[in-house]
């Protein structure tokens, strides 16, 4: 979320050819900044999202199958063909569950992710089937994002009017300097 500073007092009117002040949406991937209104094209950007990530899965999935089947020719062995298939079963259960987390909240170690890039990467047909399922019920990530820019507009308002006025004059007695006389 981006914040635009401004001075107290004055009206929150878009100026000409600018953003609105306040808190911006973080656009999504695909999606851009559709998800707040659902506009622009949101249910067919959905609808790709949906077909695509699985169109995308079902490839890979005859590349892996290729990929086999080559080590078949190779005549490398059943032990070998066998870790290749458990290696990306666990790959994509792993990328899969990590996908499927990232919708809903921020990962708590960013660096625990960049570790498992890597391992993400080779069971990516787990992520692109997280991407297929959630596209179903939302864009993926929209409600992280919703309760983020939610949240930061919620606590823009607060700020905003709790900065009404002139601090230096409160009520109340304390934090006044004595009179000079």
């Amino acid at each position: 979320m981006s914040e635009n500073s401004e001075a107290p007092g004055t009206s929150p009117a878009v100026p000409p050819g600018g953003t609105p002040p306040g808190p911006q949406p973080e656009p999504l991937r695909f999606f851009g900044t559709t998800w707040v209104d659902h506009d622009g094209g949101y249910g067919l950007r959905r609808a790709g999202a949906t077909v695509g990530s699985l169109a995308a899965a079902v490839a890979a999935c005859f590349v892996l199958r290729f990929a086999y089947e080559g080590l078949e020719i190779a005549e490398v062995g059943g032990v070998v063909g066998m870790l290749v298939v458990l290696m990306f079963a666990v790959c994509s259960s792993i990328a899969f569950r990590k996908t499927w987390e990232g919708f809903g909240r921020r990962p708590a170690d960013p660096s625990q992710e960049d570790r498992l890039r890597g391992l993400k990467s080779i069971g990516f047909i787990g992520s692109l089937l997280a991407y297929f399922i959630r596209s179903f019920a939302e864009a993926p990530g929209e409600k992280l994002r919703r309760t983020e820019y939610e949240t930061a507009l919620a606590q823009y308002d607060k700020r905003r009017s709790a900065r009404t006025g002139n601090p230096a004059v409160r009520k109340g007695g304390k934090g006044k300097r004595p009179g000079r006389s």
